[in-house]
């Protein structure tokens, strides 16, 4: 089995507002081994880009803070990162591919620019090095004409094109990860297509581990060796990408497997939805926060937080009516409509 390269243990990332404590991030676990591709799938407001930001520590100075648990990479905390280390550690050991294209380059420098800064930041080269590695890796990525590319600014290149662009920029210093946050969310269909095409070429070719964040469950599957499901903060669901969807057990999970259009249903009625909404994540930590909206819902579940337990091997779920000894089935006491 593969070496971890990032374990992230009970991580706890708070949100500090004038109207309360968010607990946007509450005592998340997981671990990635080198080469691996994990997802990470869940509503808005699950916690899954709050996680990302966490583990590079790229939170809101004066209302975000990591309040507990530990990241470590490759055996190094980052938490007790200096500023140096950590401006070292973004970018050359850990790059991330941020959700919206277009917003992630800066409008009024070149492509080429902004590139070689970025090389030169953290490699010790001269720019004239960095030119030439950032022209390797635009067309490494597909564009055409990279040299020509170089010089153009943003706004010149389509929402693909730019979406490209940065993730030449992730794979420049040869990431041993690559945080990927919604990366084709911004894209058309065919663009999504030859973006995660891309994304798996370049694993292959750099044995690059990717942390992928998405609400689309197609990409999962496409894409992912494992996946976690979060829902307000906390695990839910956390298996291998094909016992999620052969073998679902957590309430939430089915409503998001429930949800997704299938291209075999002949019927033409309305989509599925998980009714009601999201917790407050203020008021979280107390019970089961999908009680309110799970149609299996006991009283144990508003009086106490369900802890992530392993069902079968590998397979872990937060819930009070799944565990060794009892195991929910999907459907089980709900009245047909």
């Amino acid at each position: 089995m593969s070496e971890n390269i990032l374990t992230v243990k009970d991580l706890k990332t708070y949100f500090y507002t004038a109207s309360g404590i968010a607990k946007a991030v509450d005592g998340v676990s997981f671990n990635i081994a080198k080469g691996e591709t994990m997802g990470i799938v869940g509503e808005s407001g699950s916690g899954k880009s709050v996680t990302s930001s966490s583990i590079i520590r790229l939170l809101p100075p004066r209302t975000g803070k990591i309040v507990g648990g530990s990241i470590e990479f490759e055996g190094k905390d980052v938490l007790a990162l200096s500023k140096k280390e950590l401006n070292d550690f973004r970018g050359k050991d850990i790059a991330v591919i941020f959700q919206d294209p277009m917003t992630s380059l800066d409008p009024v420098f070149k492509i080429g620019k902004q590139m070689t800064e970025m090389i030169m930041a953290h490699q010790n080269v001269t720019k004239d090095e960095a030119w030439k590695m950032a022209v390797e890796a635009l067309s490494k990525v597909g564009i055409p004409e990279p040299e020509k590319r170089m010089n153009s600014y943003p706004y010149e290149l389509s929402g693909g094109m730019c979406q490209r662009v940065i993730i030449a920029m992730a794979v420049c210093c040869k990431p041993k990860l690559i945080i990927a946050d919604e990366p084709t969310t911004a894209l058309d269909v065919t663009v999504q297509a030859q973006v995660l095409e891309l994304l798996k070429e370049l694993q292959r070719d750099m044995d690059t581990a990717i942390l992928l964040i998405t609400h689309n469950l197609g990409v999962v599957w496409e894409m992912c060796d494992k996946v976690m499901v979060m829902y307000a903060g906390n695990t839910v669901e956390f298996t291998d990408t094909k016992t999620l969807y052969s073998n679902p057990r957590h309430p939430y999970t089915w409503g998001l497997l429930d949800s997704m259009p299938k291209l075999s249903d002949e019927s033409k009625g309305e989509l599925k939805t998980i009714p009601g909404t999201p917790p407050d994540l203020r008021l979280t930590g107390k019970c089961c926060n999908f009680y309110n909206r799970c149609p299996y819902v006991t009283e144990a579940c508003t009086q106490s937080v369900p802890p992530l337990v392993e069902v079968e091997p590998g397979h872990f779920v937060a819930c009070h009516r799944q565990n060794l000894t009892n195991k929910l089935e999907k459907g089980e006491g709900l009245k047909d409509e």
